[in-house]
């Protein structure tokens, strides 16, 4: 059984749809995801530049059977829907697929062929969530799977909306493609984590895309743990006045592991802010690849923009990448400015540590906590903080600034 070959696609794609009961309108853009699926190429790391660090074509796409939803359990504060599409299936109806659509690739033409799993979250306007909305996604699988979880979050006018989505998978080989969509309305703010925390044989390929809407804003922060390749695509288009978005990275990789991220801050409407910042700590033969492009269009007079880079090499064979890119399309700017670094633990840092009786392990996890921590710091919910400083194995109290 194959996900690239015409009829197995066309078939497996049609039977997950009956067996999900998918009503009309969701059956033909699965069938049109189907069609997209075999005519459109895999992404080329030659040609793409996203793509330059990782080639499609080290992945056995044949070898993996469609899994369905796995394990998901979701919970949200009064005043919010979130569960399955059957949730809110008018809102799903007219928003999935609008940021991040079909044929943006082949990967997520095969993510809404086989899309299994999806979950919604609806925030009605003027409403403030007391609680984080948190989904739980657990695939415990025996044999080659393909899972493709989708998460939508609506939100109404001047609403807020905080959502920490945490994966995790066993150890066998696990192929997951999934997609999220932010979709802000006027004056509102969603904060999205993701917890990447999966199986040592699990490849993931994700896409994240929002587009703003007048003074909404959008928080996000990336947490990558586990996982054999974690390649993740994450987007802000900046269309609102007066609209912001914040992408933030934590990454700790060790083995053979292979961390990537693409990042798009995309500012086209004018008075848009975007800030960014991604690090890495790397031990063993990991490796990290960050390629970020922030463009201010022609009609984004006033733009604020700032993206930033740092890797921390805790071992001799640990590699990074770094390409942050700026491509400034208009004169009328507040900021555009980008950075990125690597290279290992300061050997003068180390030593006044060891100095003062610390043990080397020790002072080097204390270094890593301090690198680190210049994210966790802008984590505004506490419990969230000291959540991720423990994913990470680190103290959040030794963090904070």
């Amino acid at each position: 059984m194959t996900v690239l070959s015409g009829t197995s696609i066309n078939e497996q794609s049609a039977a997950i749809g009956k067996s999900l009961n998918d009503p009309g309108w969701l059956a033909e853009l699965r069938a049109h995801a189907a069609e997209m699926a075999v005519a459109l190429p895999l992404p080329n790391s030659y040609a793409e530049r996203p793509w330059k660090y990782f080639d499609l074509a080290r992945v056995d796409f044949p070898s993996y059977i469609p899994l369905g939803e796995g394990s998901t359990t979701v919970t949200a504060p009064a005043g919010i829907t979130a569960g399955t599409f059957a949730a809110s299936p008018a809102v799903v109806e007219k928003k999935l697929a609008q940021s991040v659509p079909v044929n943006r690739s082949k990967l997520t033409a095969l993510h809404y062929a086989f899309l299994s799993g999806g979950i919604v979250v609806e925030v009605p306007a003027n409403t403030e969530g007391t609680e984080p909305v948190r989904i739980t996604r657990d695939y415990q699988v025996a044999e080659a799977s393909l899972a493709t979880p989708h998460t939508l979050v609506v939100t109404g006018a001047n609403s807020r909306v905080s959502i920490i989505e945490d994966f995790s998978s066993s150890e066998a080989d696990l192929l997951v493609l999934p997609v999220v969509e932010l979709v802000p309305g006027p004056g509102s703010e969603i904060r999205y984590t993701v917890i990447h925390r999966w199986g040592e044989n699990t490849k993931v390929f994700s896409e994240q895309r929002t587009i703003t809407t007048q003074d909404s804003a959008v928080n996000s922060l990336a947490v990558a743990i586990g996982g054999s390749v974690v390649k993740s695509h994450m987007e802000a288009s900046l269309e609102g006045r007066g609209s912001a978005s914040e992408l933030l990275g934590l990454a700790y990789g060790y083995g053979n592991q292979h961390l990537d991220f693409y990042t798009l801050q995309d500012h086209i409407g004018p008075d848009t802010r975007s800030d960014l910042m991604f690090k890495a700590a790397l031990d063993d033969e990991s490796r990290s690849v960050y390629y970020g492009l922030t463009r201010v269009g022609l009609g984004a007079k006033n733009a604020d923009a700032n993206q930033e880079n740092r890797n921390l090499l805790l071992s001799a064979t640990a590699k990074a990448d770094s390409d942050p890119v700026l491509e400034i399309l208009t004169y009328d700017v507040i900021r555009a400015s980008h950075g990125a670094t690597a290279g290992p633990v300061d050997q003068d840092q180390l030593f006044y540590l060891e100095a003062r009786a610390i043990p080397k392990e020790e002072a080097e996890r204390l270094l890593v906590q301090a690198f680190l921590g210049q994210v966790l710091d802008r984590i505004p919910d506490r419990g969230l903080r000291d959540e991720i400083a423990g994913i990470l194995g680190l103290n959040s109290e030794d963090v904070e600034v």
